[in-house]
């Protein structure tokens, strides 16, 4: 049987919630999506000033929201909020969200200090948010008859060169629900897929990363220089795209070419 869908979204008709876009590489995103004629719903759990000086920037098309995306009824009050906002469902989620990380490989614990409560913490955020947001969100993508979910994720889960064991295992986590998200929701017409980045110059996580390291990657890869998140923003968008319509359970690894997958 032929599984027949509705026509796919250009980005000027969606109503995209991006978590964490307050600033870092959430910022660029949300941005991103602005310039393109998106509803914007600029998810922040601690950073107010920020969100809410992106949303009076944009004031037709982004509404701020605060939500620790750990918190499920936090989640769902979020998506009920835009919704009544913006009159439309939420099509396109992209989890970002982070919890409290440096990119700094001196300061990470390393095997013999590794805590559980590091790791739960990066796990609470990366794949609890996720469900949390994939599951306040379906019902309105299952109303419209599509959907689209893009998932941030990392390099270092091809190519762990520093020991950022908690912070890998999460994503790593995050690409397996990916997979099984696709898997499940692609019947409903929701695609599922992550895009990795390698370290990024410059976000506010990778602020405290020692320029000889940045320096090293740039001359790693292909195109000599490091990726910046403006770059790995445009990525995202084309998952969201109609151009992205058939693809689904991917991981597209943008870095410059530095892992080569």
């Amino acid at each position: 049987m032929t599984n027949t869908q509705p026509s796919p979204l250009p980005l000027a008709a969606q109503t995209v919630l991006v978590t964490g876009a307050a600033r870092g590489l959430g910022l660029h995103i949300a941005q991103a999506f602005l310039r393109e004629g998106a509803r914007v719903v600029v998810n922040y759990h601690r950073s107010a000033q920020a969100a809410q000086a992106l949303a009076a920037q944009w004031p037709q098309q982004a509404l701020a929201v605060q939500a620790d995306v750990c918190d499920r009824e936090a989640v769902q009050a979020l998506v009920a909020q835009a919704r009544q906002h913006f009159g439309t469902p939420i099509s396109t989620v992209v989890n970002n969200a982070l919890p409290s990380f440096q990119f700094n490989g001196d300061a990470r614990a390393h095997a013999d200090h590794l805590t559980w409560n590091h790791m739960q913490q990066q796990l609470e955020g990366a794949v609890r948010g996720a469900l949390h947001t994939t599951q306040a969100t379906l019902a309105g993508m299952r109303q419209l008859g599509l959907g689209r979910i893009v998932n941030i994720g990392t390099n270092l889960v091809q190519n762990p060169v520093v020991p950022y064991h908690d912070y890998t295992a999460a994503k790593a986590a995050l690409l397996a629900l990916t997979r099984t998200l696709a898997q499940d929701l692609g019947a409903d017409g929701i695609t599922v897929n992550m895009v990795s980045g390698g370290l990024l110059r410059t976000t506010d996580a990778s602020a405290a990363t020692p320029d000889a390291v940045f320096n090293l990657i740039a001359a790693s890869t292909p195109l000599r220089r490091v990726t910046t998140p403006a770059e790995l923003a445009d990525a995202v968008l084309f998952f969201a795209s109609p151009w992205a319509r058939a693809i689904t359970g991917q991981n597209l690894l943008v870095d410059g070419g530095l892992v080569k997958h």
